[in-house]
């Protein structure tokens, strides 16, 4: 049997169709002595008490059980109910990633709620539409700083209560602001078995769990509706792909009850909450929250995790700190470029012989055992979602010994429509679709002759159980996210096998349109372009996808970002952001005294022609439409704190254009 026609056919424990709440209870009742959740000491001031919550030593990791943290779900569900929370309201949960950010999302949805989420990064006035948007009961904020930014926007909302995960001072007079120890100490008291047996079981699946909001990259954030049966659907399709099948060899790495995961993106995104937290607690996985970004690699090293998932960016910086440690030295530099060198032939030999496997044991025990230990020394598998990832960064982690197993999905399908197997992973392809998902490739909206790909070319449409039922109280909008099927000008579809008995994945046949470009491989495979409404139409009438040029500098160690343009010009404009701090140092190599100004850094001749050379280097891999013809480098790198990138670290290009329109209209003068 071939692992597709296994993985349709396999089914375990985890694998139901029950409420999420419901979800929860039964893992923790199967692994209920085993570890659930570890978190770190000396990072907050919780305010759940060490009755409820031991504390852990500054900088060390403590262990909490599935029956403990059941134990505090059923108490924070039961505390909700007291104060007024009945089956379909709806609650924000305001709060970086965290321990009792799974806490209370589980207790919301086993009371009930539907859970409605707030990037930490919002400003007042977006917290306010955020909130009044799905007409929020109530909010759960991280600590006293999003507590204020609540509470300056409380008159235009209409909450019954806020409650807090840290303690905080004053309010004392306020009976609606209280703790999450409060809370939990209020429902202990209330709790009743037979009652939340109830509560848990209530929503049907197709009934609201969650309102979550796209990231906004143009215009006002849409709140999309995903129910009970989106979310456990997905996590059905994912178990399916990870899960430890009997077909596969003892080799092939898997997601269970054994595996150790790191957590650090928001979960008020859907990529985390559905492959970082309902997945892996449906599993009797462990999962340990890391503090903050900054501090990953200590946080892997005193973890030892064999799972994470994450974001093409932070596996970026993750890289680009491995090889500034390995290049501490010109000695050491030049054998870290020898042995990434060596993996990545080896990656790439379809049978390596004596000499290569003799280079490959060479290079890992000099360099990729140590990259290894560093990040804890036993990672299995790394997901990649949220956007794309550059083959030659993917291959340069599976030549370490760190692969990564890139996917795809949208906020709308919960998130995974597709994502590589363990056992045949695919560089520079998003895997093929999950079970019980249906595609279909509109080709009508690229212009075919710019591709010469065998297989479709064009917007990918979806359809299954995953797929969102529609926006939040935006019924056009819905509409035009959905259409009857491909456009009568071309198209191709490839429709998921199913079981007898098997719903269909649409009744009504509607597929979403997801805005993505792809192509369909012959071997059934998706490798991603870009987004539709990002395509570069040149003048000349040709299409650019600017994403895979972007994702070619991923791993350079001279350009940090780059941001590709050219719209209705005659050819294809970049801007750069430059690696300051390698550009300094090669200017010492060289003897060449550069200004101290960012600013005046980017106009430098001699840095520009440094960087045309890497400019040249990516151009080689790329058409002659496609290549970079002129640049500018930018002194500002892309973040979310300077509003160019969005919480889930996607570019927002109008917001980049308009800060550097004088740099763009250069390119073009």
């Amino acid at each position: 049997m071939n692992w597709r026609d296994a993985e349709r056919e396999y089914d375990d424990e985890v694998i139901g169709t029950t409420t999420l709440g419901r979800m929860f209870e039964e893992s923790a009742e199967r692994n209920k002595s085993r570890p659930a959740q570890r978190y770190k000491g000396g990072v907050y001031d919780r305010s759940l008490t060490d009755d409820v919550l031991p504390s852990a030593a500054p900088g060390s990791f403590n262990a909490l059980s599935y029956a403990e943290m059941r134990d505090i779900v059923r108490n924070l569900a039961a505390g909700f109910r007291d104060l007024g929370i009945e089956s379909g309201d709806r609650v924000g949960i305001f709060s970086n990633t965290r321990m009792e950010w799974a806490q209370t999302d589980f207790a919301l949805l086993s009371a009930g709620a539907v859970v409605t989420t707030v990037y930490t990064s919002s400003s007042p006035d977006q917290v306010s539409y955020l909130l009044d948007d799905p007409d929020a009961d109530g909010v759960v904020v991280e600590n006293q700083e999003l507590l204020e930014r609540v509470l300056e926007v409380e008159d235009e909302l209409d909450l019954e209560f806020i409650v807090s995960i840290d303690n905080f001072d004053g309010y004392d007079d306020r009976d609606d602001i209280l703790t999450l120890a409060e809370l939990h100490d209020r429902g202990a008291g209330a709790f009743d078995e037979e009652a939340y047996q109830t509560w848990v079981d209530e929503p049907a699946m197709d009934d609201l769990a969650s309102l979550i909001y796209t990231s906004g990259t143009t215009g006002k954030p849409k709140g999309v509706q995903l129910t009970h049966g989106n979310f456990r659907s997905n996590v059905n399709q994912i178990r399916k792909r990870f899960a430890p099948r009997p077909d596969r060899d003892d080799d092939v790495p898997v997601i269970d009850s054994e595996s150790q995961a790191m957590s650090y993106l928001p979960l008020a995104h859907v990529f985390e909450r559905t492959a970082g937290h309902f997945l892996l607690f449906a599993s009797g996985a462990c999962v340990a929250y890391a503090e903050n970004p900054d501090t990953l690699q200590e946080d892997f090293s005193t973890v030892q995790p064999n799972t994470a998932t994450s974001v093409p960016r932070v596996y970026e910086k993750i890289y680009d700190a491995i090889r500034e440690q390995a290049s501490e030295s010109s000695v050491k530099k030049r054998i870290f470029e020898w042995a990434t060198d060596v993996g990545v032939e080896y990656q790439r030999a379809d049978s390596p012989g004596p000499i290569l496997n003799a280079k490959r044991a060479l290079a890992d025990k000099l360099v990729f055992s140590t990259v290894r230990e560093a990040l804890g020394g036993e990672i299995e598998i790394l997901i990649s979602g949220g956007g794309s990832l550059s083959p030659e960064l993917c291959r340069l982690y599976h030549a370490m010994g760190l692969p990564i197993f890139e996917g795809y999905g949208l906020t709308e399908t919960s998130p995974v429509i597709a994502v590589n197997p363990p056992e045949e992973p695919k560089i520079g392809t998003i895997g093929p679709p999950v079970v019980d998902v249906d595609i279909s490739i509109d080709e009508s909206v690229v212009n075919q002759d710019a591709f010469d790909d065998p297989g479709a070319v064009g917007e990918l449409l979806v359809r299954g159980p995953n797929v969102t039922q529609g926006y939040w109280n935006k019924p056009s909008a819905t509409d035009r996210a959905f259409t009857e099927g491909v456009q009568p000008d071309g198209g191709a579809a490839l429709e998921a096998p199913r079981e007898d008995g098997d719903a269909d994945a649409d009744d009504d046949g509607l597929w979403f349109r997801t805005g993505d470009v792809v192509h369909l491989r012959d071997d059934g495979y998706i490798s991603f372009r870009d987004r539709v409404k990002q395509l570069i139409v040149l003048s000349t009438g040709k299409n650019v996808a600017p994403g895979p040029i972007e994702d070619a500098f991923a791993a350079s160690e001279i350009v940090e970002q780059a941001m590709v343009v050219g719209d209705g010009e005659k050819f294809i404009g970049a801007l750069l952001v430059p690696n300051t701090e390698h550009i300094r140092e090669w200017a010492d190599e060289e003897g060449i005294d550069l200004p101290g100004d960012a600013e005046a850094l980017c106009d430098d001749d001699r840095v520009c022609e440094y960087i045309q050379q890497e400019v040249d280097r990516v151009n080689d891999d790329f058409e002659k439409h496609e290549t970079i013809k002129q640049f500018e480098l930018v002194p500002q790198e892309f973040t979310e704190e300077n509003d160019m990138l969005t919480p889930t670290m996607k570019k927002k290009r109008r917001v980049i254009m308009d800060r550097f329109e004088d740099r763009v209209d250069r390119i073009y003068e």
